[in-house]
């Protein structure tokens, strides 16, 4: 058993505008997000599945081309391998669950 002080994780900018402290366990990844106003997050698609919780602000995400307009408690899964990209329309928080871990994230 494993306790965290989300405070105490390192914050990185994965890419401008979002900044991010991760969890791991042996199955998943736990990433928080700190997201600026304007932030573009780019098309891109991975083999993990996603679930995204805005918990604060608004997010804009595109997923296989449709388009929502994310607020607090408001939840998107994202299929694996599916296109998706969004943008902050104002300072954001978002919580995201990624099955199974983000291997690519675990030096982060």
């Amino acid at each position: 058993m494993s306790f965290y002080n989300l405070s105490h994780l390192p914050q990185k900018e994965i890419i401008p505008g979002y900044r991010v402290r991760f969890v791991h366990t042996n199955n998943l990844t736990l990433a928080y997000w700190e997201i600026d106003a304007g932030a573009a997050l780019p098309e891109h698609k991975h083999p993990h599945e996603q679930i995204a919780n805005v918990t604060s602000g608004e997010f804009e995400l595109t997923v296989s081309d449709k388009i929502r307009r994310l607020t607090p408690g408001q939840i998107a899964i994202i299929p694996p391998n599916t296109p998706h990209s969004g943008k902050a329309l104002t300072n954001c928080q978002i919580i995201d669950v990624f099955y199974p871990v983000r291997e690519d994230y675990l030096d982060k």
